[in-house]
């Protein structure tokens, strides 16, 4: 069963929501400056969530830029609260690997 929301002309956009598929996130963040090294006692519990992640369906991609500056990451979730709890419960997070995140409504064009 699909529910759509119907837009007014103000700044409201059409939404989609189906009982069938979750809502994409989009992550994008960025690492401290010295995150090879500072991460490497934590690398392993980060990396064995993210696999539960992926496993669990709701990790779609996450992996560093070229030259490990940000971090860019899609996620299936009901909500950007949800991604955002997992996003800060990361171990990066917590020992400051990661200095910024946002995370932001996907639309997936094709």
């Amino acid at each position: 069963m699909v529910q759509a929301a119907m837009p007014s002309f103000s700044t409201e956009k059409f939404a989609v929501i189906s009982s069938f598929a979750m809502a994409r996130f989009v992550l994008w963040g960025t690492y401290c400056a010295d995150a090879l090294e500072k991460r490497a006692p934590y690398r392993d519990e980060h990396l064995a969530r993210l696999q539960s992640l992926k496993e669990q369906g709701t990790l779609v991609t996450l992996g560093p830029t070229e030259g490990s500056t940000h971090v860019f990451g899609i996620f299936e979730a009901d909500s950007i609260d949800v991604v955002r709890r997992l996003v800060e419960d990361d171990i990066y997070w917590k020992q400051g690997i990661w200095t910024a995140l946002e995370v932001y409504p996907w639309v997936q064009a094709f």
